[in-house]
């Protein structure tokens, strides 16, 4: 499956603290573009049909038991037939002893080969994370993220309804800054969005009186963090006089990105509306729904509106 980005092989091995072996290339020039990870069992036993030759090739300790049976000659006869496939990188886990003649396939056929003292499903793991955050589909959005109690909270509005300067003062009280005026979101799973700032413009806030300013130098390390996963919309607008907004807390709006459905809520703005303070009561109470406790709902059981348990379909009836 071709995906739209890549990744450098160079940020997989100083992440992952792989050991290079051998590279023909500069590891910079070297770019993952596949999502999934082959452990090549079937391929070393020479079936190669639905072979994905893009994939990061990882040899564990069974294929490398399953190697260790042959003779010289069989084995180089299979490890050519493999390296000839070209894999962008062939990665041997356990820090095993590298075979004479898979290092020379690799010279062979200029396929990089590194080595990890991690077991193979830890290496696995840690590489799958990665590869599912640096290809995943994305978007970049105009507005600001920030986290308020550990909820990551994605304000969005026109330009100039306020964002920074309610990102500002939810900073002021101990929260932090992940992305002023353009959030990138990407989608790295079913469930899961996570927002980061890009980098060129990361931890820079822009004031409108006031001009630029970088949170981390002013408010300190505390202030910032490069990612957070986005578990609430909100909406700023300016106050519409002739606009039903919602007083319960039952509608459940949903805002959608990427495909994935997020809680939003709508917030108007006036004079007088503390708005950090209301991102807070926000983050809080979004929390509790996550835990299942509901306090609109607990208000109408208790009104006897509703049966206790049951959530209303239509509130316009009360």
């Amino acid at each position: 499956m071709e995906h739209a980005y890549s990744v450098k092989l160079s940020k997989i091995v100083k992440d992952l603290d792989v050991e290079l072996i051998y590279s023909p290339y500069d590891l910079n020039d070297v770019k993952i573009s596949s999502m999934d990870v082959n452990r090549p069992g079937l391929q070393l036993g020479g079936f190669f049909e639905y072979f994905d030759s893009s994939r990061i090739q990882l040899i564990g300790l069974s294929e490398y038991a399953y190697l260790k049976k042959f003779d010289e000659d069989t084995l180089m006869q299979k490890l050519d037939s493999y390296f000839a496939l070209k894999p962008p990188v062939v990665v041997v886990s356990r820090e095993l002893e590298i075979f004479p003649q898979m290092l020379e396939c690799a010279q062979k056929y200029k396929v990089p080969l590194l080595r990890t003292p991690e077991s193979t499903s830890v290496f696995l793991s840690s590489v799958v994370g990665i590869l599912a955050t640096e290809l995943a589909p994305r978007v970049t959005r105009h507005g600001v993220l920030v986290e308020v109690y550990g909820e990551g909270i994605l304000l969005l509005g026109e330009s100039g309804v306020g964002k920074s300067e309610t990102a500002v003062e939810l900073v002021k009280r101990g929260h932090r800054l992940i992305a002023d005026d353009a959030v990138e979101i990407r989608r790295v799973s079913n469930r899961t969005l996570v927002g980061t700032s890009p980098e060129n413009i990361r931890h820079f806030l822009e004031l409108r009186g006031v001009g630029i300013i970088n949170a981390r130098r002013i408010f300190g390390m505390g202030s910032i963090k490069e990612t957070e996963k986005i578990n609430m919309v909100i909406q700023l607008e300016p106050w519409n006089p002739d606009k039903v907004y919602d007083r319960m807390g039952m509608d459940n709006e949903q805002t959608e990105i990427l495909g994935i459905s997020v809680p939003s809520l709508t917030i108007p703005i006036k004079p007088g509306r503390n708005l950090a303070i209301i991102i807070e009561v926000a983050a809080m109470n979004n929390r509790q729904k996550k835990m299942g406790y509901n306090a609109a709902q607990e208000l109408l059981e208790k009104l006897g509106m509703i049966d206790q348990g049951d959530g209303p379909n239509d509130w316009d009836a009360y």
